[in-house]
């Protein structure tokens, strides 16, 4: 699977699926540097010795790469995201998520899922085209296996709730997951995201300290699960977010057939 920027067909750019053990290493690099050295995380099977980033996931799901061939070989991946399908998630028996939520709602709703996970960009090609170009082949590797329902958790850096509390709570009131489709943090982490009445909170402040990717799935029509969950390995406060795909491929088709008749790049941010 390849993506030509739709920019311009010039582009150093691409978007495709990993195809060599070596690409996904490439993967991991790449997540070392944003979730262990910009961000702090840790886990059982960080290699700090070679900066790899990896854990018990990587051998059974795809990796869609953003990928600059500028770059020197080895270095050339700039951005990945991880994607389990039911059937995979079957196979193996688990989806990432179900360390953090419980997924009995989803599974019981017969519809087809896929997971994202380990999403990041490289510092110097967050937002414009590279990230553009990663939702396009987002979207199509949804659209050809025909998922229904696409989840994963996003993450606020840091385990600081009354400075999240803003954010959390407008997820909360605005943006909950039908109770059908709703999965809950399980009770370890678990952390209550009705923190501010709706009338008392600051939709300015809350916006402003919501990642970009949270943000994203929120102009798509995401919605959240019930509560946050405090994954202190990683130093993060993780929100469940989910959406229905039929929704997302409309909105997407409108956004990209606008941009390319436009020839304009995708906004920022």
């Amino acid at each position: 699977m390849s993506q030509p920027d739709p920019i311009s067909a010039s582009s150093p750019l691409s978007v495709r699926l990993a195809a060599s053990e070596a690409e996904i290493e490439a993967a991991q690099r790449l997540r070392y540097r944003v979730f262990v050295k910009e961000l702090g995380g840790d886990g059982e099977m960080v290699d700090h010795a070679r900066g790899l980033e990896r854990d018990a996931f990587d051998p059974v799901v795809d990796h869609l790469l953003l990928l600059d061939s500028r770059r020197s070989p080895g270095d050339e991946v700039v951005g990945v995201y991880r994607l389990m399908t039911g059937e995979k998630a079957r196979a193996f028996g688990r989806f990432y998520c179900d360390a953090e939520y419980d997924l009995d709602v989803l599974r019981a709703s017969g519809r087809s899922l896929l997971e994202l996970g380990r999403s990041c960009v490289d510092a110097d090609y967050r937002g414009g085209t590279g990230m553009f170009l990663m939702w396009n082949g987002l979207a199509e590797y949804v659209l050809s296996r025909d998922i229904e329902i696409m989840f994963g958790v996003a993450s606020f850096h840091g385990l600081d709730i009354p400075a999240l509390a803003p954010a959390l709570s407008w997820l909360h009131h605005h943006h909950l997951a039908p109770e059908a489709l709703r999965p809950r943090a399980r009770p370890e982490g678990f952390q209550r995201m009705d923190l501010t009445p709706p009338g008392e909170i600051d939709r300015r402040e809350a916006m402003a300290a919501m990642p970009a990717l949270i943000k994203a799935y929120l102009r798509l029509g995401g919605t959240v699960g019930e509560g946050a969950y405090l994954d202190r390995e990683f130093n993060t406060t993780d929100v469940f977010l989910l959406m229905d795909t039929a929704a997302m491929s409309a909105k997407h088709r409108g956004f990209y057939t606008r941009q390319h008749e436009a020839g304009a790049p995708p906004p920022r941010g």
